[in-house]
């Protein structure tokens, strides 16, 4: 870009100096794509944040205009993985009774899938005159969007040895030939979560560890199982009701052309570009305000609704 400007410094012919001007502002449009998406990246920390995605859109109350609604974004977020370059499946599919679709699930494979697609879970409102209302009088709808992560259920359990305090003890027993007079007994524990496995069962000190150890694991199991329920839990209840005031974002195609997103109040006028799947401002400035919502908020241009 320093040497664009310079040239065009330097350059006596009008048309040649414009020329060398749009090619300085192409190079620092592309500068600043590159150094956006770069930004995104490093906001993508969370647990699950490289997982694929599995998104689901259903339509609020409202029949016809709500599904074709819903379809709509359907068409949004598969374009918008097109141009991320990820591979989108629509693993289920429910049309609409005249129009569009009563429901639909997408898988959505790529790194960091889930977490570019965490914050459009909500519901999405829709401002515009109806194409199935003959009067053609102005119509709102309500889609939600649900994304949740997409988990292995194959869990792996890796069990440290600098996680584990091990002692031995001498076991209990009825009194003669079955009183164990060795510290055969073990007692395992996991010092990360507190578990704590004990047998004394064998004789032998190594079988009785032996067992502990399958024990420990199979709890390890458990405990990672519960962990991922909780998680699905939480999920399930933050599924937002779908209706007037819960929304996250609005697209108002008339009397005026306007994408919001409430939260961030990031806004931009060009409503057919992220209807096409240009998502990344809206992916991006989310991520910007769920790491620190005071800043983002204090530097959005307030609107009028």
């Amino acid at each position: 870009m320093e040497t664009y400007l310079e040239l065009a410094r330097e350059e006596h012919d009008p048309a040649q100096r414009e020329h060398l001007l749009r090619e300085a502002a192409a190079e620092l449009a592309a500068a600043e794509q590159y150094v956006a998406q770069l930004e995104t990246r490093t906001l993508l920390a969370g647990e699950n944040d490289a997982l694929n995605a599995i998104l689901t859109i259903k339509p609020g109350a409202g029949g016809t205009e709500s599904q074709d609604w819903a379809e709509m974004l359907l068409r949004m977020y598969l374009r918008w993985a097109e141009r991320e370059g990820f591979r989108a499946t629509v693993l289920d599919l429910t049309p609409g009774d005249e129009a569009g679709l009563k429901s639909a699930t997408v898988r959505i494979e790529g790194e960091n899938a889930y977490g570019l697609l965490q914050g459009e879970s909500g519901v999405h409102r829709l401002v515009r005159i109806s194409p199935f209302d003959q009067a053609a009088r102005r119509h709102t709808s309500f889609a939600s969007v649900f994304v949740i992560p997409e988990i292995d259920d194959r869990i792996e359990i890796v069990i440290r040895p600098e996680d584990l305090r091990i002692d031995t003890f001498r076991a209990g027993g009825h009194g003669g030939q079955h009183v164990n007079v060795t510290d055969s007994a073990v007692r395992i524990t996991h010092l990360p979560t507190g578990i704590v496995v004990q047998c004394q069962n064998e004789r032998s000190q190594h079988k009785n560890r032996e067992m502990a150890m399958k024990v420990l694991r199979a709890r390890l199991y458990e405990h990672e199982l519960e962990k991922r329920r909780e998680e699905q839990r939480k999920l399930d209840a933050a599924k937002p009701e779908i209706s007037f005031g819960s929304q996250i974002r609005s697209y108002v195609l008339h009397p005026y052309r306007m994408v919001k997103d409430h939260r961030t109040r990031y806004q931009t006028g060009d409503t057919d570009r992220v209807l096409d799947g240009d998502l990344e401002p809206f992916i991006r400035s989310y991520l910007l305000w769920r790491r620190n919502p005071a800043a983002v908020a204090s530097t959005a241009p307030e609107t009028e609704e």
